[in-house]
This record gives C-alpha cells, structure tokens and sequence, in this order.
C-alpha cells in the first residue's frame, strides 16, 4: 500500500481550491502544506512526534507541529487552517487519545495517510508505574528490599487492584516517549511509513531511524545507570504521567492528579499524598513546566520539602528548550538529585 494518496500537482490545485473557499485559512504562522515540492509534507499531533519527524525525516520532510510551543496539547482547538493542512498533509503522526480535536479531524480527513502511534507499542494503564517490582524489567540491580516494597506488596494485591481500578478507570497513559526505546521503537516504524510515501529515499529513512536507535540505546543507558543506586524510589509528581519512566527504571510515582494536568485534587488525595510523601522521606516534589505549580509548593511546604520541574516532555517551552534528549538529560539529573543517587 502506497500512502501518497494523489499525485502532488493534483493536492496542491486540490489545496488551492479549498483556500478560494476559505477552508484553509492559514496565518502567517502556520506552514501550509504543499509549501516545498522536493520534501515530504507531515504534520505532527504534539512535540515529540515533531522531533522523532525531524531527525528519521532529515531534509526530506516538513514537520508542521500542531500544539504551539508552551501550550498544553491535551487542550488543542484547531483552527481552520490546521485542519486544512492535516487534509493536505502526506503523512499525520498521531497519538490516538491524547488529543480529541486531532482525533476528530484525522477520522474526517485523515485516511490511510494517519499514523497512530499508539498502535507500534501498546500503551501502559494509567495506574501503571505506581508500584515498582509489580512492574516492569530487574534488571537494574534492586532484587533486594531496601525499600520495604516487596513484603508490602504480598500482603495487599487487593488493595493495589482496587486502587488501579479507581485511578485508571480503563484509561491509558498516552506519555509513551518517556521510555526512550519505545521511542526508537515508533522511530523504526516511521521510516517505514515514510518510506511508502517517499520509495526513492526509503533508504535513508531507515539509516536516521537507526541512527537515532543508538542515541536513544545511549539516553537509555545512562538512566539505568545513573538511577540504579538511589537512596529512594518514590517520586511525587503533579500528575501521573511518568509511568513509562517509572516502570522502566524502577521507580515509584505518587501522582497528585491523574492523567489530567488540569484536574484538582480533592482534600483527601492531598492528605494522602502529604503522608506518602513523609512516609518516603521525599525531598522533592516534582511539577511540570506546563502546569502550575501551586498545589506540588502546597504539599512540600507541609512536608519541608522543595520542588522541582520535573519534564514530561508534551512540548516545549521557553523554560525547557533545547530538544527532547536534552531535557531527557535534565530530568535525569533532576532524579538524581532528588533521590540522592551514588
């Protein structure tokens, strides 16, 4: 199956008639479609598929990100002229789920040039991450229970599968980049549908996505190696969205909210997080760049922590910059600091 769907003269007299009927509607800040003859046109749903776009794509593509930089791309409205370019575009990178508007506008226009991501590598529950050794690899070294999890564990599997139930309701947490080879993983598939788009160079779609394997295998490494002896495993996040990162390295996330940045926790989920994290002895409670950080300095004040940016990457920002390694590498030593890692 070929997913260049039409010639490219045909979609741009196609785009040209949708702009006389006002379909499109570009502003000057919107890359329309069509815009370079000699790249691949592809329109990513959130920053990190801009970013796995651009380094497997090279030169040969034009990434349009939908999300603007420092906004949260759960709450993405469309305008008009983005839904003219998803209609425009060869290939739509996506995450279903994680952005309705996105969602809705690929079901109407998307066909078989739609990239879901979702479906390259299944995604964890929501509740997933919050309990390290039911979770995830050993291999890291923590077989021994330093932490107390184990023997707490055998005596309330109940508890646990009630409290997922509660929390997850079903849902799925859509942070899968924070796992770097599951990333990779999606890259290795993105140069394949590139490739259907664009034969001639399929070769070098296989050769960047290889080539960021090793960088992601190298980022991958150095949290196994850099988290693998911690004085604690427990991290207090704003909302659960580390549950890639938790169960991949081990690690215990204590989530505020749920999936939801912008859900308010009610008084109890506050007092039981406030006890958790004295329980753990947490030094640090962790909010987003994205997300106010008012209730994670509420919490720490109480328990005479202080806090921290802890990055879950949905976009960039004026604070995070650089690009998804680097504040990859923040992150980490953020963790190291706050978990007092040897």
């Amino acid at each position: 199956m070929t997913y260049r769907t039409a010639p490219r003269a045909l979609a741009t007299a196609t785009a040209a008639l949708l702009a006389l009927g006002g379909v499109t509607a570009c502003s000057t800040e919107d890359s329309p479609a069509g815009a370079d003859p000699n790249r691949i046109d592809v329109v990513a749903g959130f920053y990190p598929l801009q970013f796995l776009a651009e380094q497997v794509g090279g030169d040969a593509v034009a990434v349009t990100n939908l999300a603007r930089p420092g906004a949260e791309p759960h709450d993405l409205e469309l305008n008009p002229g983005q839904v003219g370019q998803i209609s425009e575009a060869e290939l739509i990178i996506f995450l279903h789920g994680f952005q309705p508007a996105v969602d809705e506008a690929i079901d109407q226009n998307g066909g078989d040039r739609a990239f879901d991501v979702a479906t390259v590598e299944p995604l964890l529950d929501a509740a997933a991450g919050g309990h390290t050794h039911s979770h995830g690899d050993d291999d890291h070294g923590h077989e021994d229970d330093d932490h107390g999890h184990d023997h707490d564990e055998e005596k309330k599997p109940a508890e646990e599968a009630k409290h997922a139930e509660e929390t997850s309701d079903g849902a799925k947490d859509p942070h899968v980049w924070l796992d770097p080879t599951r990333l990779a993983t999606i890259g290795d598939k993105l140069a394949e549908r590139l490739g259907a788009v664009d034969p001639d160079r399929a070769g070098e779609y296989t050769r960047r996505a290889t080539a960021l394997r090793t960088e992601l295998e190298k980022l991958d490494t150095e949290f196994s190696e850099g988290l693998k002896t911690c004085q604690r495993r427990e991290i207090v996040v704003s909302h659960t969205a580390f549950g890639y990162l938790a169960q991949k390295y081990q690690l215990e996330q204590i989530g505020i909210t749920g999936l939801s940045p912008e859900d308010e926790p009610s008084p109890q989920r506050l007092a039981e997080v406030t006890e958790e994290a004295r329980e753990h002895g947490a030094t640090t409670i962790f909010f987003e760049t994205l997300v106010s950080p008012k209730v994670a300095e509420t919490i720490a004040k109480e328990v005479g922590a202080q806090t921290a940016v802890l990055d879950p990457i949905e976009g960039l920002s004026a604070d995070n910059g650089g690009d998804y390694l680097s504040v990859m590498r923040t992150n980490l030593q953020t963790l190291r600091t706050a978990l007092s890692c040897s």
